[in-house]
C-alpha cells in the first residue's frame, strides 16, 4: 500500500514573499548596495565642490567691499555652510547611482531611545577616556578649541551665535549625514563594519587637521571610529547626530569660557535638529501610491 505524499509545510508568517523571476529584491534599508568606490569619489567631489563654493562666496564678499584674502566673519561662516551642504549633496547624488536615495538608507530611521542612550554614554565615554590618555602621552590642552575664532565669534554677539549654530547644529547634521550616513556605509560593503568604522574615523579625524591641533587628530578619529558602532548597533543616524551636537556643543561653550549656558546651547541645537529630522522625514519619504 502506497503512502501519501508528504504535504509541503505552509510558508511562515514572517518569510518574505517570493518575487517573479528575474525580478531583484531589494537590499534592507539599513545596506544599501552602494559601491565602496563611491566613497572615496564622493569624498573628493564634495571637497571640490566645497572649493568652488568659497571661491564663489568670496567674490561675492569681495563684490561687497570685502577682502579676498581676509575675509569677514561672515565670509568665514558662509564658507564653512556651503561646504558642509556639499559633502550632503554629494553623498546624495552618488548613493543615487545604486538606485533612489532613501532616508532609512543613511539611517535616518527612528530607533530605542534607552538603547540609544545606553551606547551614547559607552561610545562618549570611551572617546573621552582615550583623549585623555592621549593628553597623558603626547601633552597638548583639548579645551583649546581654536575653531570659533578662526570663523570670528569673537567679533559680534550675532558671529558668535552664528558659529554657536554652524558649531553645535550645522555640523553635526552636515558630518554625520556624509561620514556616518553615507561613506561609512559604502565601504561597510567592502570589508564589512570594523574595516569601514577603522577608515571612516581616520579620515574623519584627518579632515579635521586645518581647524584642530595635531595633537587631537587621533581622538577625533577614535572619535569618527565610535560614531559608526554607535550607528550600528543601533541602526540610526540619529544618535550619532545627537552625540555629535552635544560634543560640539561642549567644546564651543569651553571655549568660550561659558557655564550655565552650555545646557541651553545643547538643549536648543538638539530642538532644532529634531525639528530639522521632521522636516527632511516628511519631505523625503515616499508616499505610498494610491
Amino acid at each position: 500500500m502506497s503512502s501519501l505524499p508528504t504535504p509541503a509545510p505552509p510558508p511562515s508568517l514572517h518569510a518574505a514573499p517570493e518575487l517573479p523571476e528575474g525580478i531583484e529584491r531589494p537590499p534592507p534599508a539599513n545596506k544599501p548596495r552602494w559601491r565602496p568606490w563611491t566613497a572615496w569619489v564622493a569624498l573628493i567631489a564634495g571637497f571640490g565642490l566645497a572649493l568652488i563654493g568659497s571661491v564663489i562666496v568670496g567674490l561675492i564678499g569681495a563684490g561687497a567691499g570685502a577682502q579676498f584674502d581676509d575675509p569677514t566673519p561672515a565670509m568665514n561662516i558662509a564658507s564653512t555652510i556651503v561646504q558642509d551642504a556639499c559633502l550632503i549633496v554629494a553623498a546624495i547624488l552618488f548613493a543615487g547611482m545604486a538606485g533612489r536615495p532613501l532616508p532609512a538608507q543613511f539611517g535616518l530611521r527612528p530607533t530605542s531611545p534607552w538603547k540609544a542612550l545606553g551606547w551614547m554614554v559607552a561610545a562618549f565615554v570611551t572617546f573621552y577616556v582615550v583623549t585623555l590618555i592621549w593628553v597623558a602621552i603626547v601633552g597638548g590642552n583639548p579645551d583649546d578649541e581654536k575653531l570659533p575664532d578662526e570663523l570670528g565669534a569673537d567679533q559680534s554677539t550675532i558671529a558668535l551665535l552664528s558659529v554657536a549654530f554652524l558649531v553645535s547644529v550645522v555640523a553635526p547634521i552636515a558630518e554625520e549625514f556624509f561620514f556616518r550616513g553615507f561613506f561609512y556605509g559604502a565601504l561597510r560593503n567592502w570589508r564589512g563594519v570594523v574595516p569601514a568604522a577603522i577608515i571612516t574615523g581616520l579620515v574623519f579625524g584627518a579632515i579635521h587637521a586645518g581647524s584642530a591641533d595635531w595633537e587631537f587628530l587621533l581622538p577625533l578619529g577614535v572619535f569618527g571610529f565610535v560614531l559608526c558602532l554607535l550607528r550600528e548597533r543601533t541602526g540610526s543616524l540619529y544618535p550619532c547626530i545627537a552625540l555629535h551636537c552635544a560634543n560640539n556643543s561642549l567644546a564651543f561653550g569651553i571655549s568660550q569660557d561659558w557655564g550655565w549656558q552650555i545646557p541651553i546651547l545643547l538643549v536648543a541645537a538638539l530642538s532644532l535638529i529634531a525639528l530639522a529630522a521632521l522636516v527632511v522625514r516628511a519631505r523625503w519619504t515616499p508616499r505610498p501610491a494610491t
